[in-house]
């Protein structure tokens, strides 16, 4: 292959793993009243049928495993080498994550162990788009823990606010990457009702197919940007106080705890389909929430958020009506948010908004298993 050629792949590559846009993120905490409530029953009432046709197709549409706009995922399971990283130099092969990362190839199309000792590791972290197939193993979540501080209001390299999407502590950016037994941690304090700027990422996932097993993702607002692509979390605990689970991913969360610190009132998910052509969604299977405050379990960020909880535990924190529909009565028409056989007592599905629903068998059942993933495919434990 000329010199010629194998910039033309390269750049057919990059192209090809970059080609998705990043979200604007500007949502702020304030909940607003819904004027002219009555005003609006009509309406949302007449397109219910219609919602529901369209909910029925998605339903069949998700079953397909036609989920990527890659081809078939083939992930990488058995390292091809390991690196560790230890605070200490004469323990490890690097004192920082991101020298181990930097260490890799442009390209890596290997898989690669990135073995990260305990310790606390005050650090940001970036994952570029071509360095696919890395996985970060700490040593327990209680012993490693990587962290910073950035917020979106935060001055950046030319003066500028960095943004939420830039303010992650550690950022993923390459498809098949894996994190075990690690903390991903902003430091940032909780911030007080209707703060401007204090969204603070600390881990945001911008590729497709990326697994996390028995990680803790700690912070305040915006804790975890669930930003793009297909993702499983498998007993992790999530942690923050409003929209501290947010983005417009297709994500399969099983057996984690969601704990909320917020100090008045918060929410948990802020998911946001912006089409009924997205095929995203968030589904919480198996889990439990717990913790401070009001909390919503949803406010709908886009138009046609999507989200489902089932065989779920919530605490007596949850507002009866469950849901936000971001101060846009005319969103209570497009999203979808569902139970199925929760349990506790802010699982209660009587005070319920009337344009979330209760799921029967039918309804639950693409989103319960590894198919809403496409999970046969890519995920090897």
């Amino acid at each position: 292959m000329s010199k010629f050629q194998r910039f033309l792949y390269i750049t057919f590559i990059f192209f090809l793993l970059n080609s998705g846009h990043a979200l604007c993120h500007t949502k702020g905490i304030r909940f607003r009243s819904s004027k002219g409530k009555h005003s609006h029953r009509q309406s949302t009432m007449t397109g219910t049928n219609g919602s529901e046709q369209q909910f029925m197709q998605w339903v069949k549409f998700v079953g397909s495993l036609n989920h990527s706009v890659f081809k078939t995922a083939k992930n990488k399971l058995f390292p091809s080498y390991t690196l560790t990283v230890d605070k200490n130099p004469a323990k490890g092969d690097f004192t920082t994550i991101q020298d181990a990362i930097d260490s890799l190839p442009s390209v890596n199309l290997v898989r690669v162990v990135i073995k990260v000792h305990a310790g606390v590791y005050t650090e940001k972290v970036n994952i570029p788009p071509l360095k696919s197939f890395i996985t970060i193993e700490g040593s327990g979540a209680d012993e490693t823990i990587v962290q910073w501080g950035d917020t979106a209001q935060t001055p950046g390299p030319r003066g500028q606010p960095l943004g939420t999407y830039a303010s992650a502590t550690f950022a993923v950016n390459s498809p098949y990457f894996i994190a075990k037994n690690i903390t991903f941690k902003n430091t940032t304090p909780v911030p007080p009702p209707g703060a401007v700027g204090k969204q603070a990422v600390a881990f945001r996932i911008s590729a497709d197919t990326a697994t996390f097993l028995g990680c803790k993702f700690l912070g305040a607002q915006d804790t975890l940007y669930d930003h793009l692509g297909r993702h499983y979390y498998k007993d992790c605990y999530i942690e923050g106080s409003v929209d501290f689970i947010f983005g417009n991913g297709l994500s399969l969360f099983e057996g984690c705890h969601v704990h909320a610190i917020a100090t008045l009132t918060g929410a948990v998910t802020a998911q946001g389909r912006g089409s009924m052509l997205d095929d995203t969604g968030f589904s919480f299977v198996n889990c439990k929430v717990t913790g401070s405050g009001a909390l919503y379990l949803g406010r709908a960020w886009g138009p046609f958020s999507r989200v489902i909880f089932a065989y779920t535990y919530m605490d007596n924190i949850i507002i009866p009506k469950g849901w936000y529909n971001w101060g846009d009565p005319s969103r209570e028409m497009t999203v979808f948010y569902g139970q199925y056989k929760c349990t506790g007592p802010g699982a209660s599905f009587a005070g319920r908004v009337s344009w979330s629903r209760e799921l029967t068998d039918e309804e639950a059942k693409p989103f319960l298993s590894l198919s809403f993933i496409d999970g046969s495919e890519w995920i090897k434990l």
